[in-house]
């Protein structure tokens, strides 16, 4: 009778564990690309550019100061979200499979409202409008997921620093105004959804930017200025990017 090798067994036997482990991860990155066509064509790309477009929503976080409380004539302050658009370049820098660093120089057109109720025999409504036209320079960094039949969904988080090139054309009339400093950083985060197609990528955005940076220039002059003891810049926008 033949002898059972119990040593060979053992060693066939990982042998055939690490070739099923190979053909598993093999298979698995097959399904990862399978499908993906125009997504493959792209990740060869270690950076591309694009423009994008979008709407935005923007207002003012009033913080109210001691001089509220004390004051008669003012009973509310409260911000009224303006509309906006958006015009901009991409530009994408790959790192690695997952994650992109991104820098989106915009034009972006925005109008803010400051109302004031203020007591007085008839109700006497006044509104602060201000009407930005800012150069922003947005830093990202994108987490991406896996694609699947060429689409794949992302989130972003970075800053932004933002200079209002309108804010001369409102120095004359600053004795009367509330005063907005033209400089802002903000925070931003967002996710979004990619689409590759042969020629370009379309991804349509959603993001959030909260202001960290006090925007009231304060005057001590102005009552609607002294009821105030900071503005925070809020922006929500809706962006369509066109990549490749």
């Amino acid at each position: 009778m033949h002898s059972i090798n119990f040593r060979c067994l053992f060693h066939l036997r990982w042998v055939q564990v690490a070739i099923v482990l190979i053909l598993a991860v093999g298979s698995l990155s097959a399904q990862k690309y399978r499908g993906n066509p125009n997504f493959l064509d792209f990740n060869q790309k270690p950076y591309y550019f694009g423009i994008t477009l979008g709407i935005n929503s923007s207002n003012f976080k009033p913080y109210r100061s001691k001089q509220f409380l004390m004051s008669d004539s003012i009973q509310t302050v409260e911000s009224v979200t303006g509309p906006g658009f958006n015009l901009g370049i991409v530009t994408n820098l790959k790192m690695g499979d997952y994650f992109d660093f991104r820098f989106l120089p915009t034009l972006s057109f925005a109008e803010r409202n400051i109302n004031y109720d203020k007591a007085s025999r008839f109700r006497n409504f006044s509104r602060r409008t201000v009407e930005s036209v800012f150069v922003e320079m947005p830093f990202q960094v994108r987490y991406k997921s896996a694609p699947f039949h060429d689409k794949r969904v992302f989130v972003i988080a970075g800053v932004k620093y933002s200079f209002d090139v309108a804010s001369d054309s409102r120095s004359k009339q600053a004795e009367t105004l509330v005063r907005i400093s033209p400089s802002d950083f903000q925070l931003e985060y967002g996710a979004g959804l990619q689409f590759f197609f042969p020629f370009f990528i379309f991804s349509p955005e959603l993001k959030i930017s909260q202001g960290i940076g006090n925007t009231l220039i304060y005057n001590p002059a102005l009552q609607e200025s002294t009821v105030l003891e900071k503005l925070l810049s809020r922006t929500f926008t809706i962006s369509i990017h066109f990549e490749g």
